[in-house]
């Protein structure tokens, strides 16, 4: 998978389209490579930004000053125009880019508490059962980030100071539920073998259940 660490990203969109955009009135959004969306939006890109721009009502009493494009996309982003580009820096707009693009993610790793499950049912149900050999949701998605292509969409600060918040787009399922159910199988087959806290053990009805979906034959030697 590619990382786009919007940290070290700079997005740039085309100028007279966010222009067009920023002045219709209606809904947009600008996704991470610059381009602009109008709703329905499309399920599988990375939006920095979803809505619309609102511009306040002249007054003769208070004449309106004119806000910056940074203040009408909603002030947490740094904004800089260049002939005819519009430069952004958008990693201050994270908490609401969660938003924008979680619901569609094949897996949040946005708390603290780290992945906890897959949007796919198969593939969840590879981690799932994973679950009752000890392999947890971590290692799989290391997997699939280091084996499958896809989009893990995150910001990601550095050095001692080290923060990670992201979210993973796999655009090859089948590459991600072979890899990891793969993985499992070797991994439980060697557990089973080699840790003798199985040796002669009986297994839980969850384990079984676990061998029975994974195909594994439990060794003679192992358990009984």
């Amino acid at each position: 998978m590619k990382k786009f660490n919007l940290v070290k990203e700079i997005i740039s969109v085309d100028k007279p389209a966010m222009m067009a955009a920023v002045n219709g009135g209606k809904p947009f959004g600008i996704t991470m490579k610059g381009e602009i969306h109008y709703p329905p939006y499309d399920a599988r890109s990375c939006y920095l930004f979803q809505g619309s721009v609102a511009r306040p009502a002249p007054s003769a009493l208070m004449p309106t000053q004119p806000k910056s494009l940074a203040e009408l996309l909603g002030g947490n982003m740094q904004v800089v125009e260049v002939e005819d580009r519009i430069l952004i820096k958008a990693a201050r707009n994270w908490q609401e880019i969660i938003g924008y693009n979680v619901r569609h993610a094949d897996y949040d790793d946005t708390t603290g508490d780290g992945v906890a499950e897959f949007t796919d049912s198969e593939l969840e149900e590879i981690g799932w059962q994973a679950t009752e050999f000890g392999i947890n949701y971590r290692e799989l998605v290391e997997l699939i980030e280091a084996q499958c292509d896809g989009t893990l969409f995150c910001i990601e600060n550095e050095g001692e100071n080290y923060h990670f918040s992201g979210m993973g787009f796999i655009d090859d399922m089948d590459c991600a539920r072979k890899q990891c159910f793969d993985y499992c199988v070797k991994r439980i087959e060697t557990l089973l073998r080699e840790d003798e806290s199985y040796h002669g053990a009986v297994l839980s009805g969850d384990e079984e259940e676990a061998l029975a979906f994974f195909g594994v034959t439990v060794p003679d030697s192992a358990v009984e």
